[in-house]
């Protein structure tokens, strides 16, 4: 990992640390399968923040990303929601890259429904852009009501057309003539120019059903999973180093992450309608998933490294203001950040 070398800004009178990547690993992966404690130890720390802004707005964005880089966060995670109003998050993150130098450019990508070849031009290209910041994690979508149709795969198993989409970008981006003719695919020896600055460009996957977990070991990079406990973080890596040994591969103690909300004094009803949604029959203590306050929100987040955990995209449920907000999670959770 590269950090700045000229004297670090300060937000709130305490130093802070500008860097780079928030996947950067040791030498040798030898720590991938052994115990939690001995992971946190040698673990690389990186915090990613999310805006929380409910539509699209270029001021704001910008303004939210370059606070985020001065203030040393690693990161910007920008969410895909198709029928959302915060538009697509790869042409965000081409206006942030050129807003900003060091800051990370990290985005959920809903494949579904997107042309797998310029998808893979389009990623290539901004990673080209970026100069090598484009961080990735594929999801299948958030199943708005309409959402599968809209994006043309009203039926079928999402996953699976995911793990086809990722096998079609490597093949791209590693410079191969691409001939496939089925699953809908019509592809006659198609290449792909540009290819990305990172080689290899990794995609992480998200989710955390069985069924979800076997696929993430076995083609996935990493995992950014969420709205679970760290207990289920723990169960979760565990079951996908399993997978990953079965398919004969090994995947990167360093890539396993989560996206968590957190409050500074009062979670939003926002919040707790969509814990709800997405966990019904089997919703766990609040302070598990969602920390009310910075004592709560360092534990969680030790606890989720004791896990194994050591990638963090963190969003406010109770946004104030922009700045202030940002301010208050940096002097939080940056003295973890390693």
């Amino acid at each position: 990992m590269r950090r700045a070398v000229s004297t670090p800004p300060t937000r709130c009178g305490r130093p802070l640390t500008l860097t780079q990547d928030w996947r950067a690993s040791p030498p040798g992966h030898d720590d991938a399968h052994h115990a939690p404690e001995l992971a946190a130890a040698t673990m690389k720390v990186r915090f990613a923040v999310a805006p929380t802004a409910r539509s699209f707005d270029t001021e704001e964005l910008g303004m939210f990303a370059s606070l985020s880089e001065e203030l040393g966060f690693d990161t910007i995670w920008l969410s895909d929601v198709p029928l959302g109003a915060l538009g697509d998050p790869l042409l965000s993150l081409a206006y942030v890259s050129a807003r900003t130098m060091k800051l990370r450019l990290g985005a959920n990508v809903v494949p579904i429904g997107r042309n797998p070849m310029l998808l893979a031009r389009e990623l290539a290209q901004l990673d080209q852009l970026s100069g090598g910041r484009l961080l990735l994690a594929f999801v299948p979508g958030v199943d708005q009501p309409g959402e599968r149709s809209a994006l043309g795969f009203p039926k079928g198993d999402r996953v699976a057309m995911m793990v086809e989409v990722i096998s079609l970008l490597r093949r791209w981006w590693s410079g191969e003539r691409v001939e496939l003719q089925e699953g809908g695919f019509d592809f006659r020896g198609i290449r792909v120019h540009p290819t990305p600055v990172q080689s290899p460009l990794e995609i992480w996957m998200g989710g955390a059903g069985p069924k979800t977990l076997e696929r993430v070991g076995q083609v996935a990079d990493g995992w950014l999973t969420a709205n679970i406990t760290p207990d289920e973080a723990a169960r979760g890596r565990e079951a996908i180093q399993a997978a990953a040994t079965r398919h004969g591969r090994e995947i990167d103690a360093e890539h396993f992450g989560i996206s968590m909300p957190y409050a500074r004094s009062t979670v939003s009803d926002s919040t707790l309608a969509v814990l709800r949604a997405r966990r019904p029959n089997d919703a766990p203590d609040l302070e598990e998933i969602v920390p009310v306050g910075p004592d709560a929100l360092v534990s969680l987040l030790k606890r989720h490294i004791d896990a194994g955990l050591s990638k963090f995209v963190l969003r406010p449920s109770d946004p104030t203001s922009l700045e202030d907000d940002l301010a208050w999670l940096a002097d939080v959770v940056l003295p973890l950040q390693s």
